[in-house]
């Protein structure tokens, strides 16, 4: 009897578990299938709206409609209203030409330019063995003309360097005026030559380094310049940040596991706010030397990423101004199947003490803006005159205790200065706080991108 009661209880048990898990499992899926519908609902509505414009438009528009071009608008403009700003669209063209940039197929001509306020193009850099060197340009001088195109017709510098890229092989005119101000002109063939990320020398006892952006060459070429500065006496260090756009992560990370000691430097943190260890520093390697990073509101990316993380784990001590604030991580190009291809933001950057600079940037320990009249001069600045490399020099010196009797004089100078350039910025001069120049990014002046602002300072 008891044996069938036992009996008995377990099939009504299952039957209850089985009618429990039939419920919860219906629940699931009706809540799975409303929510399918509800998006399925969404995208059609879209799809509709968009049909009717279209229906609209080719119905009654004067103009006869380019479709590949009315395509990648379409596409663009779907990134833009994703609200994510860093997002961009890349034609087919536009992709194809990345890619030959990235392997070499398409050059310039070795310089790095900037656009002052003469409208035209200032060569700032120019690179060893490159067409420009073996034609004679050199730092100082100023483009006019590429090809039959003033350049002050180009919006930018982005579209002056697109001037002046070609498939290795070819050639292009340009024309420039040197420091006689006498125009000469050339034929440049395009060719390749060697660009580095990283500078640096000794000023008197502080090693300047110099970081114009992170790829795949600068954690070797830093390390090699940090061995030397080192060898070479260097009581404390300056690293140079400004207008460094930021670059490949990966690197800036391998860059900061040369200098600092052990310890996470950074999370990628998804929109759930789950995060993942994206870079760590070993205990091979480190530099216990006086340090400071010197940035400005062009500082971005995994260039805030690099200053952010000496401040917390060297003590590193940040000169100049507060730097851009974009701490998000973006996706390689993603091809699509008409050869075109888009960029999106797949993750918040999180330094490894736990904070974010996305937005806010990174406000710095010792203000030195520039003035407007500095502003004015910036292109014609050596390592040895520039006010903000100065004031970065001198509070390098003052905390390695090494301060020269000249590195005295200068710091009592840019507090000076840093009083003027404080009014300046104070009195609202626009000007003065536009003309800082800005690294290019790494997509084609000529793509369709729904992302940042063109640059107005590269590599070319």
């Amino acid at each position: 009897m008891n044996r069938k009661i036992s009996l008995g209880m377990a099939v009504t048990i299952v039957i209850l578990a089985m009618t429990v898990t039939f419920s919860i499992t219906m629940l699931i899926a009706m809540r799975l299938f409303d929510s399918t519908v509800n998006s399925v609902k969404e995208k059609e509505s879209m799809y509709n709206k968009i049909a009717e414009v279209d229906r609209y438009v080719r119905s009654n528009d004067y103009y006869t409609i380019d479709e590949a071009t009315l395509y990648d608008r379409l596409t663009a403009g779907y990134l833009l209203g994703t609200g994510d700003k860093y997002a961009r669209y890349y034609t087919a063209n536009a992709y194809t030409e990345l890619m030959n940039i990235q392997s070499g197929k398409i050059l310039g001509i070795g310089v790095e330019l900037g656009i002052d306020q003469t409208g035209y193009a200032k060569v700032t850099r120019v690179y060893d063995g490159s067409p420009a060197q073996e034609a004679g340009i050199a730092v100082g001088d100023y483009i006019t003309t590429v090809g039959d195109t003033d350049v002050k017709s180009l919006s930018g510098a982005d579209a002056v360097y697109k001037a002046l890229q070609g498939e290795a092989g070819t050639t292009v005119t340009v024309t420039w005026l040197d420091s006689s101000a006498a125009s000469k002109t050339a034929e440049l063939t395009h060719s390749g030559y060697t660009s580095t990320t990283v500078d640096y020398q000794l000023l008197d006892n502080v090693g300047y380094i110099r970081i114009r952006q992170f790829d795949g060459t600068t954690p070797s070429e830093l390390d090699y310049a940090l061995r030397t500065l080192t060898a070479s006496g260097a009581a404390s260090l300056v690293f140079d940040l400004r207008d460094n756009g930021g670059g490949i992560l990966e690197d800036a990370i391998n860059c900061i596991d040369l200098i600092a000691p052990e310890g996470t430097v950074a999370y990628a943190e998804d929109k759930n706010g789950n995060r993942t260890v994206i870079g760590s520093s070993d205990a091979e390697s480190s530099v216990s030397l006086p340090m400071v990073c010197l940035v400005n509101g062009n500082t971005a990316s995994a260039a805030e990423l690099f200053a952010a993380t000496l401040r917390t784990m060297n003590g590193a001590r940040l000169v100049g101004t507060t730097t851009m604030g974009k701490g998000t991580i973006q996706s390689s190009p993603q091809r699509l199947s008409d050869g075109s291809a888009v960029v999106i933001t797949v993750a918040k950057l999180v330094c490894g003490d736990g904070s974010c600079f996305d937005g806010t940037g990174l406000t710095v320990d010792v203000e030195r803006p520039l003035t407007a009249d500095e502003q004015t001069a910036y292109y014609d600045y050596t390592v040895e005159n520039d006010p903000q490399i100065q004031r970065a020099v001198s509070t390098a010196q003052q905390m390695s205790g090494t301060t020269t009797v000249s590195g005295v004089n200068e710091a009592a100078s840019s507090e000076a200065a840093d009083s003027a350039a404080a009014e300046s910025v104070a009195e609202g001069d626009a000007e003065a706080a536009s003309a800082e120049s800005t690294p290019a990014e790494t997509a084609p002046a000529e793509s369709e991108a729904a992302g940042e602002s063109t640059a107005s300072s590269s590599q070319e």
